[in-house]
């Protein structure tokens, strides 16, 4: 054999090449586009989901704000002997009770939809981005009887 100068960076012989696998550097656009379609893929499919679970979080807060206010009138009826106040009318919510607010925003606005003397009925209305739940309004009476006022779900999938 011939003694043929080498690179010295390298060790090849001047006529040798290296394999193509050595020169490639990076992905190609196929590669990076298939990349992006499996991405959007997953995200399209978890989306849904997200979401879902995310409002059926907030059906739980307008719940708790519901017992919370059950609570309220239960102790006014204590005191009062009635569920109207002193002067028969309806009696207000405290402030903190009035609506449920998750990172700012307002998502139910806990009202007393109805009340006499004896009985009471209590609304959670959606607001924001709430209103359009599948659920709607929550609502709770004297009773403990739970209900809402979307024909989507039934009660129990709306107050878990």
């Amino acid at each position: 054999m011939t003694n043929l100068p080498s690179y010295p960076s390298t060790g090849l012989l001047p006529l040798q090449r290296r394999p193509r696998y050595y020169a490639r550097r990076g992905m190609s656009l196929i590669e990076l586009l298939t990349v992006l379609l499996i991405v959007g893929l997953l995200a399209a499919l978890a989306w849904p989901s997200y979401r879902s679970q995310l409002q059926r979080s907030h059906r739980a807060q307008a719940a708790v704000a519901l017992l919370q206010a059950q609570q309220f009138m239960e102790r006014h009826y204590s005191l009062q002997g009635s569920y109207l106040s002193a002067a028969g009318q309806k009696p207000s919510l405290p402030a903190a009770l009035q609506s449920v607010i998750v990172d700012g925003q307002t998502l139910y606005a806990v009202q007393i939809e109805q009340v006499d003397a004896v009985s009471y009925q209590l609304r959670a209305e959606p607001q924001g981005a709430m209103a359009s739940d599948t659920c709607a309004a929550l609502t709770l009476s004297h009773t403990g009887l739970k209900g809402r006022s979307g024909s989507a779900a039934t009660v129990q999938e709306c107050w878990r």
